[in-house]
């Protein structure tokens, strides 16, 4: 197995823009930050802003708006988001009681043409949008925070 990747946090982006009004070299941000240079170059062109309604002076990468940018390219990525029809689907039988595996199941089993797996569901469930819907009470354990993935055992299948 490769490395485990972690996204850019905030407070690594913010260093990213001081240094990058201070003319810090990214070989140099990259090792104060313990990550690959290609990371900050690729963080650094992905998230740069230019307008040419505006001067050339105010151009440049700003951490904040480099965040927001993150957030929504990775929310808009989420199928449940994508597709509200599906999503409408996905709640109507949580609030029935059906638990993420049997939905994910039940729709590879009717040979949907339009399917999420149990993970998508979980993540949709504990995102922000779910949270507003408060759909963890929907779930047979209730739970409004989620245990780390690494603490979570691998269960031996229900049916052989």
């Amino acid at each position: 197995m490769g490395a485990v990747y972690t996204q850019l946090s905030l407070r690594e982006r913010r260093r990213i823009e001081d240094w990058w009004h201070a003319k810090v070299p990214v070989r140099e941000m990259a090792r104060v930050l313990k990550r690959s240079k290609s990371t900050i170059h690729r963080e650094i062109k992905r998230n740069f802003w230019a307008d040419d309604a505006f001067p050339k002076k105010y151009a440049g990468y700003f951490g904040n708006a480099a965040q927001r940018q993150t957030d929504k390219r990775r929310s808009v990525q989420r199928k449940l988001i994508r597709h509200p029809e599906l999503c409408k689907a996905v709640v109507a039988r949580i609030k029935q009681g059906w638990t993420p595996e049997q939905i994910g199941n039940r729709m590879i089993y009717e040979g949907a043409k339009l399917r999420v797996c149990q993970e998508t569901i979980y993540r949709y469930i504990y995102s922000n949008e779910g949270m507003d819907q408060e759909l963890w009470w929907y779930l047979p354990e209730h739970r409004k925070a989620r245990r780390p993935r690494r603490a979570r055992k691998r269960q031996k299948p229900k049916f052989d």
